[in-house]
């Protein structure tokens, strides 16, 4: 490359560099002058929290002095239940991975539940003034700030079961036999028998979510001329069609020439995911601890 070219080509890389670090530099400033943070008063520059993740529903640091006033109301009030470090026991969830929690924008979700009867059937609700309830937000999304930053990976095999088994089994049986449409397929007699006592708790809370399989997808292709090919399905993408044939033969087609008709063995629980809430989960386990 001659000098002159590459003069002109760095003169072009910076026609097209400098807008977007000029257009990046703005949205920094928007996000920083957004609200206050901690230390901030309304009207100054917030402090973006350093660990801030795609899925909080909010990404500024709780004021330190507002967490440590919610600690220990959150402990007198909620952690009987919901434990101290707000990980959930026998009688409440987990509050660090509650969709209400992470998805709630302005506290507003949060502050509601913890004033509400609904949710407390065997306590009463927290009796605590707005600015009570404030602080114990702030000290609910500190907990969650500080385990996505610190958190090791996954819970151990030997996490105690105690703390997973938050849910209702009976609940889980109706779910089992209704709405989740689990015995269609499955059986407490049959594949299921005893398969509490085949996995740790925290294998079994993720198997029945994200099970495996040994069963491949298959698919059925249909060509123009109307003929089906019926195989392990190989490859699935916008280009090429392949599966492998019952003889062990492969075959491939451009994807836009045929129809494709897949058969996945998961297929049943990966459309439950979107559907599961919380208390589903919960009871779900909390039944399937059950099959012994």
């Amino acid at each position: 490359m001659t000098r002159a070219v590459a003069v002109a080509l760095c003169g072009c890389l910076a026609v097209f560099l400098a807008p977007a670090h000029v257009n990046a530099q703005g949205r920094g400033a928007e996000g920083r002058a957004a609200g206050p943070g901690r230390g901030a008063q309304a009207g100054e520059p917030r402090e973006v929290a350093p660990n801030a993740r795609w899925w909080w529903a909010w990404t500024t640091v709780p004021d330190p002095a507002s967490v440590k006033r919610g600690r220990p109301l959150f402990i007198a009030s909620c952690g009987s239940c919901h434990a101290a470090n707000a990980t959930g026991t026998p009688k409440a969830p987990n509050l660090i991975r509650s969709t209400i929690v992470r998805h709630d924008k302005d506290g507003s979700a949060i502050a509601g539940v913890i004033k509400s009867d609904v949710p407390h059937t065997t306590t009463p609700a927290a009796n605590l003034a707005s600015e009570q309830v404030s602080d114990v937000v702030s000290f609910i999304r500190d907990l969650v700030q500080t385990y996505d930053k610190s958190s090791s990976g996954p819970m151990p095999d030997d996490y105690p079961v105690t703390l997973l088994l938050t849910g209702n089994a009976e609940a889980g049986r109706a779910w089992f036999n209704g709405a989740g449409t689990c015995s269609t397929c499955h059986s407490i007699t049959g594949d299921l028998a005893g398969i509490a006592g085949k996995y740790s708790p925290v294998d079994l809370q993720a198997r029945f979510m994200m099970p495996r399989t040994t069963k491949p997808k298959t698919a059925t292709v249909t060509l123009p001329s109307g003929e089906r090919v019926t195989g392990v399905l190989l490859v699935l993408n916008t280009y090429d069609v392949s599966v492998r044939t019952a003889d062990g033969k492969t075959q491939s087609w451009p994807a836009d020439s045929v129809r494709v008709n897949v058969t996945d063995p998961l297929q049943a629980h990966r459309d439950l995911l979107p559907k599961y809430t919380d208390a589903d989960m919960h009871n779900m386990f909390a039944y399937l601890w059950t099959l012994k």
